[in-house]
């Protein structure tokens, strides 16, 4: 019988204090924010230890407990593996156990800043207007009653606190993929703040801080094999590494409460006055052609991004975005080189060892939709200048919500909306579903939808007669 490797667990030695709550504590973090953060401790001291909150299930902290909340990230490069341990973890909390507890913990003096990676959709907002959902169930309960329950709850409730107790707020550092996502985030806490208590928001907008941020790292979801591949370097069995490229990103705005953070330049992010050109770059260079890829990929029979962009005619089709479609509209950010930027990228897409599946980016496009590709069509449209790659990518996004693929099969749709777009689609026939779908409001304002109606259903025609392959031939002979 092969001998059971011995468990992860934590080195000796004393513990830094914790100063960040991050809330949604997934794998992109631990593979990206947490590094920084340990890093820079590393290299320049400070107690900036991290207790992450589970808003939904258990798993998470059930895997790391037993190695004490340690834990293995595992950079894959074409030229092979690496491994490091993390330890910036200190304690992991599950909400729905607690809250109370989550909440006394956001309420400590001692924590500082509180992280977010709850997704597009755990923001409880309206991704057309940016303003937060008073109907969401989660906000209605959290309105009415403590503990809450979201992720603007436990902000609101927990500044509550702090104010009532005399402290300063904590920084609210969100790290999802959203356009000024500082700034979003301040408009939710401010919507739920003044609906609880006019004063309290008034004291979080004059003395709160919320830096924008953007994040960039190609994080998969953890496999078996990827556990296996830990195991073998490492000679312990770790229940909860994470998997990234090699290549990372952080730029932060510089603008936290009291001026007090790590120090994150020395772990290599970029602090800046204003990180918009930098979000735009990433959110419609990189989440963009990702969201295309996936759906298109996906509908062509691909399982990770790597395959769809082996293919070399959706090769051709992403460099045709970035070049016609997606670069004309940006600005670049100070020292940037977007022609490079977007080579850089196409590599990153192709890297073989990273196995992103098509599948996982493609969940919840209902909430990524107007922030990756619909700004861009927007803009593209103002200026007159065709867009029918991005036609083409909403029309994927439109035939994977309909719930059926090119060979007939089933598609278990991953999105908040799924059962609303999937009602929409099958009430429809023909180009008449693409209409329907358009008819989402909180996806598609009424004038942007009237001004992409024409091209993205011939685009939704294509698909249907043609399929993806026979449509992107269509398009390159266009």
């Amino acid at each position: 019988m092969k001998p059971v490797p011995p468990r992860l667990t934590r080195s000796p030695g004393q513990r830094p204090g914790v100063a960040i709550v991050h809330l949604g504590l997934g794998a992109f973090f631990r593979a990206h924010g947490a590094l920084y953060i340990a890093e820079a401790m590393t290299a320049s001291g400070g107690d900036w230890g991290i207790v992450g909150v589970s808003l939904k299930s258990p798993s998470t902290r059930d895997k790391l407990a037993p190695q004490d909340f340690a834990y293995t990230a595992l950079e894959l490069a074409p030229e092979g593996a690496h491994v490091q341990t993390v330890e910036v973890i200190q304690d992991v909390l599950v909400a729905p156990e607690d809250p109370h507890r989550v909440l006394a913990r956001m309420a400590d003096p001692e924590t500082r800043i509180v992280t977010l990676t709850v997704t597009e959709k755990g923001y409880c907002h309206e991704p057309a207007t940016g303003r937060l959902n008073m109907a969401h169930p989660d906000i209605v309960h959290d309105l009415a009653d403590v503990p809450p329950m979201s992720a603007p709850g436990f902000l609101v409730r927990a500044l509550q606190a702090r104010r009532a107790a005399g402290l300063r707020p904590f920084t609210v550092l969100t790290c999802d993929n959203l356009p000024e996502n500082g700034r979003l985030v301040r408009g939710l806490v401010l919507d739920m703040a003044r609906a609880i208590d006019p004063a309290l928001a008034e004291w979080i907008a004059v003395e709160g801080r919320f830096p924008s941020t953007m994040v960039d790292r190609i994080v998969p979801a953890t496999k078996p094999e990827d556990i296996e591949t830990v195991t073998r370097l490492t000679g312990r069995l770790d229940a909860a590494p994470v998997v990234h490229e090699p290549f990372r990103q952080w730029v932060v705005e510089d603008d936290f409460v009291d001026g007090i953070r790590p120090d994150l330049e020395a772990s290599g992010a970029t602090l800046v006055g204003h990180v918009l050109p930098y979000e735009h770059m990433k959110l419609r260079c990189l989440n963009g052609t990702h969201s295309s890829l996936a759906y298109l990929g996906y509908l062509a029979g691909y399982e990770t991004i790597a395959d769809t962009v082996a293919d070399p005619l959706l090769a051709r089709y992403v460099k045709r975005l970035w070049a016609e479609e997606i670069l004309p509209v940006l600005t670049p950010p100070p020292g940037e080189d977007l022609a490079a930027y977007v080579d850089a990228l196409f590599l990153r897409y192709a890297n073989p060892g990273i196995r992103h599946r098509t599948w996982q980016i493609a969940m919840d496009g209902s909430q990524k939709l107007p922030q990756r590709i619909l700004g861009t069509l927007r803009e593209n449209l103002a200026a007159g200048r065709a867009t029918p790659g991005l036609n083409l990518a909403v029309a994927g996004w439109m035939r994977y919500v309909g719930g059926v693929d090119e060979k007939g099969q089933e598609i278990d749709v991953k999105d908040p909306l799924a059962s609303q777009l999937r009602e929409l689609s099958d009430g429809a026939e023909g180009t008449d579903k693409a209409k329907a779908l358009l008819g989402v409001r909180t996806i598609f304002p009424a004038d942007l939808a009237d001004a992409m109606e024409a091209g993205v259903v011939a685009a939704y025609e294509r698909l249907l007669t043609l399929g993806v392959r026979g449509a992107l031939e269509e398009l390159e002979g266009s």
